[in-house]
């Protein structure tokens, strides 16, 4: 784990007034799919790899409560809690590996865009399915948003894993129904164009 933290560290120290290749101004894919589920604004839910992501002030501002936001980079997390200013006292900021996570709490939803397909061996994957399973309540609610098979092969210089809909049933199964999915083309501040497979799961 020691060299993934030490290099997202690294990119978000050099990278400071730069938008990484998965910034979106407004979040529309994740809002949608966290409001189809029908949370009561008290319901917990867990933003993976969210660190500087824009869908916490977002979510603040829809009037949810209990939001915690997971992060391997510490740097992340602080320029969140900056940008966000008082409203940062408002989240509960984790710094720690997502295939290390350990948690009291129990989630209603785990929300995970573009940090699951940084994930390379079985090992973390499936260290990754297990903390899914085992930190959200029965009925709880799953959304992933990772690169799909017609996605890049690299992001941040690093390789992903890329995945169908089938590979993620396959993977999520044995705990998690596949409600529904769809793919999506991401424009990059860059202009590049990342192709991204949206799937909603719950838990059996």
């Amino acid at each position: 784990m020691g060299n993934r933290h030490d290099y997202w560290e690294g990119i978000y120290l050099s990278n400071k007034n730069k938008f990484p290749g998965w910034y979106q101004e407004y979040p529309t894919h994740s809002i949608n799919l966290i409001e189809s589920c029908h949370l009561e604004y008290e319901a917990q839910l867990l933003d993976v790899g969210g660190g500087d992501s824009l869908l916490v002030d977002h979510l603040l501002v829809k009037g949810y409560k209990n939001i915690s936001i997971l992060d391997i980079s510490s740097n992340s997390l602080q320029r969140a809690q900056d940008r966000l200013g008082e409203k940062a006292k408002l989240v509960n900021w984790i710094a720690q590996d997502v295939t290390e996570f350990s948690s009291n709490k129990v989630y209603d939803l785990w929300h995970d865009r573009a940090a699951f397909h940084f994930l390379l061996t079985e090992e973390d994957i499936l260290s990754y399915v297990n903390h899914v399973k085992n930190s959200l309540k029965k009925g709880g609610w799953f959304i992933l948003g990772t690169f799909s098979d017609k996605g890049p092969k690299k992001c941040s210089g690093l390789p992903i894993t890329q995945y169908s809909s089938e590979k993620l049933s396959v993977l999520f199964g044995k705990y998690f129904q596949l409600i529904d999915w769809f793919n999506d083309d991401h424009l990059t501040p860059g202009g590049g164009v990342q192709n991204y497979i949206y799937c909603r799961f719950r838990k059996q």
